[in-house]
């Protein structure tokens, strides 16, 4: 018995594994239910009993020896120390490896964050979990406003609301609420509604707000500040309108259009034939929302504004379909590779 045992060992000892197939090999010879240590277990039987204790520790030896052999076989192909065939070339280059590229997405983020930054704007940050007063109450918003409605609102909780922010303008209570003006920030970031997705509308999308709080701050200073983004986003040529609107937490208020990019200004489908399209809403800050905060209306004032990061990314892209943002599909992201 001994004798064999130290033959299979020998066997398993000098055993090599070059490649996938001849590991299989291996595992047939010695481990699978027909192999050398199966055979071994099968007789057993035949032992005698007084001989049994003595045998199941020559085969437990064996067994021990197959397993950390083919241990070692799988690691050595693994690592590539098996050794190489005779028809593998050593002087062939490394295959590549196909380099990432920045998202349209980030890649805008990041103009945007640039643009306010070289006019001393700093950014700030957020929870994307909000209460009910940092993303309403403080905000304006009357109790029966739409937006406070499970149809347009992701609630996780209700009494107390807890919910998923739909506007980064949640970042603009916190900041005046733990600092006092001058204030002059912007706040990017991932917002949330709960929208149908389409082409045009998605229930995640991302954001940029501003705002600017300080003695005597005027809706030329919002104006200027505006005309100056949209000239350094689109070009020196592009020209920028402001049409009278309405928001909760703003007073006066105004949507801003810039002029198309596609048809520059002659009409086509993208602008419905008018030569605008909108970028972002605007306005000076309601003094209702400065006092929810902690700030004396009477001694400052302050403008915000707000927009969509892929509404921006569109315009300069010319990208049709907000989907294509999210799919991953690398043959849309591709396009965006000499991106830096």
């Amino acid at each position: 018995m001994q004798e064999k045992v130290d033959a299979i060992l020998r066997e398993v000892g000098a055993a090599e594994a070059k490649n996938q197939e001849e590991l299989e090999q291996f595992r047939l010879r010695f481990i699978s239910k027909k192999g050398v240590v199966g055979d071994l277990l099968d007789e057993f039987k035949n032992v005698p009993n007084d001989q049994k204790k003595a045998y199941g520790m020559k085969v437990n030896e064996v067994k021990q020896a197959v397993q950390a052999k083919f241990k070692t076989l799988i690691d050595n192909l693994e690592s590539g120390q098996a050794g190489t065939s005779e028809h593998e070339d050593l002087t062939l280059p490394s295959a590549g490896h196909a380099l990432g590229s920045m998202h349209p997405l980030t890649y805008v983020r990041n103009q945007i964050i640039q643009v306010f930054e070289r006019i001393g704007f700093n950014v700030a940050d957020g929870p994307e979990i909000e209460d009910d007063f940092h993303n309403f109450t403080a905000l304006n918003f009357p109790e029966n406003h739409p937006a406070r409605e499970m149809q347009d609102t992701f609630f996780i909780e209700k009494n107390p609301d807890i919910l998923l922010r739909t506007h980064t303008s949640n970042v603009q209570v916190r900041l005046m609420q733990k600092q006092k003006p001058p204030i002059r920030s912007i706040m990017p970031g991932r917002v949330y509604r709960n929208e149908a997705i389409s082409a045009r509308a998605h229930c995640v999308f991302h954001q940029v707000e501003g705002l600017y709080v300080d003695k005597n701050v005027s809706f030329v200073d919002l104006k200027q500040t505006l005309y100056h983004f949209a000239k350094e986003m689109f070009g020196k040529d592009t020209k920028v309108r402001f049409r009278p609107s309405y928001f909760p937490f703003t007073e006066p208020s105004a949507e801003i259009d810039i002029s198309c990019q596609i048809c520059k200004g002659d009409g086509c489908q993208l602008c419905k034939y008018t030569g605008w399209v909108e970028i972002a809403g605007s306005g000076m800050v309601d003094p209702n929302v400065l006092a929810n905060c902690g700030i004396d209306h009477e001694e400052y004032t302050g403008f915000a504004f707000g927009m969509g990061i892929e509404r921006i990314s569109q315009l300069k892209f010319r990208v049709n379909d907000l989907r294509l943002y999210t799919e991953n599909d690398v043959r849309f992201l591709k396009q965006f590779s000499t991106l830096h």
